[in-house]
């Protein structure tokens, strides 16, 4: 029986302590992916990988996350899995196992598989619990919640330096003790998770649905599709910063492996705080705003970062990081808005299968790479942010909903 969970999310205030906790289980999954790209240099390194092949692991990583999530995400909205949560954590723990001790390429593909199946089982269920202890909040709770997979992506780098350098591919096995965390603070999680739907069962009233006419539809279409391409084109953008910046750097500027982290760091540490300061932004603001504001911002300090001298890639990358992620917890709000009766589809469309087709750029932009330069490739992606004009064409906020 579908769970109507507009209904759920309306019978309580917002639950600061869910939402920090589910901030943190976010934090400790996305860790678990972080494990991927921090492992690309070492990799490269005792494999003798080809950008291609980098490009590779992280397809495999974000399709099987964009495939599976808008299907899970679907499921779910049907058939609510509260314990999906710890079940996410258990298939990347198996996932760390596998990449501490792959001896080959294909293996490695095969454990980053595992980790993006956690991935997918554990994203549309967390955001359902945002929703459901969101209260009126609905951007600042996204923001909590986003934050802190942002902020476990952004440790990337810094697991490269301290853990992988010094220790090499097995330094993965360590992370089985985050997903142990993870597995037990989410099963707590769940606990609340299941009581809340109990009660939402038992406090809901049969309404008749109203039949959306076929413009409304239509609308509905044209809005979901254009949302979805401009995260696509923004995700485009961050693979290739996130994948392949720091070989640029080393390139381009001779410095070595354990340097470059610190200029990716301070992009995703950027990407981490702009998100926080995203939500409360478009709760103000509206999130159409944000949206074009975010992607559009962004487009001046992408196009001159390639150019610059090494004193100033630091500020800028700080800067592009920062107003990119603005706009990252509000394209989740926004589609949820516009399908509030498949909360968990709507975010598995846009943290899935939007966000994930980044993954297929990252396979793209490193064919681009080995034909071409790693410079025409940071040239070419300067480009993207503009592509955010294209947020003209969204409906205004709550219209968007309201007339479909």
């Amino acid at each position: 029986m579908q769970a109507n969970v507009q209904q759920v999310a309306g019978i309580h205030k917002t639950v600061y302590p869910i939402l920090i906790a589910i901030s943190i289980g976010h934090l400790l999954n996305d860790s678990m992916q972080a494990v991927i790209p921090a492992l690309y240099p070492i990799l490269e390194s005792s494999m003798n990988l080809s950008y291609t092949q980098i490009g590779w692991i992280a397809f495999t990583l974000n399709m099987t996350s964009s495939v599976l999530q808008p299907v899970v995400g679907l499921f779910t909205d049907r058939r609510p899995s509260p314990y999906f949560l710890p079940l996410g954590m258990a298939a990347s723990l198996i996932g760390m196992v596998g990449l501490a001790f792959a001896p080959n390429f294909l293996f490695v593909l095969l454990s980053v598989l595992l980790v993006g199946l956690g991935s997918a089982v554990f994203h549309p269920e967390g955001a359902r619990v945002v929703y459901f202890a969101a209260g009126a909040r609905r951007g600042f709770a996204q923001s909590i919640y986003q934050v802190g997979g942002n902020t476990g992506n952004a440790l990337a780098p810094v697991f490269t330096a301290l853990v992988f350098v010094p220790f090499g591919q097995k330094g993965a096995s360590w992370f089985t003790v985050i997903a142990l965390a993870g597995i037990i603070l989410l099963s707590r999680v769940s606990r609340w998770y299941s009581n809340k739907l109990e009660q939402g069962a038992r406090a809901r009233k049969q309404k008749g649905g109203t039949q959306a006419d076929q413009k409304g539809k239509n609308r509905l279409i044209f809005a979901l599709s254009l949302l979805i391409f401009l995260v696509f084109a923004r995700s485009w953008y961050s693979a290739g910063i996130s994948n392949y910046y720091q070989f640029y750097l080393i390139e381009h500027y001779h410095i070595s492996i354990r340097e470059a982290q610190l200029y990716l760091f301070v992009f995703m540490i950027a990407g981490a705080i702009g998100t926080f300061a995203g939500g409360p932004i478009a709760d103000r603001f509206g999130k159409r705003n944000l949206i074009l504001f975010s992607t559009l911002g962004t487009a001046p300090f992408a196009l001159i970062l390639p150019y610059l001298p090494l004193g100033w890639v630091l500020p800028i990358v700080f800067i592009a990081g920062f107003i990119l992620s603005l706009s990252f917890a509000t394209f989740v709000v926004y589609a949820q808005e516009l399908l509030p009766g498949n909360v968990g589809m709507a975010s598995g469309l846009i943290v899935g299968l939007a966000f994930g087709m980044g993954a297929l750029g990252a396979v793209v932009l490193g064919k681009i790479a080995d034909l071409y330069s790693l410079k025409s490739l940071m040239t070419m992606c300067s480009f993207l942010p503009l592509l955010g004009v294209l947020t003209f064409w969204l409906p205004k906020d709550r219209r968007s909903v309201a007339n479909v």
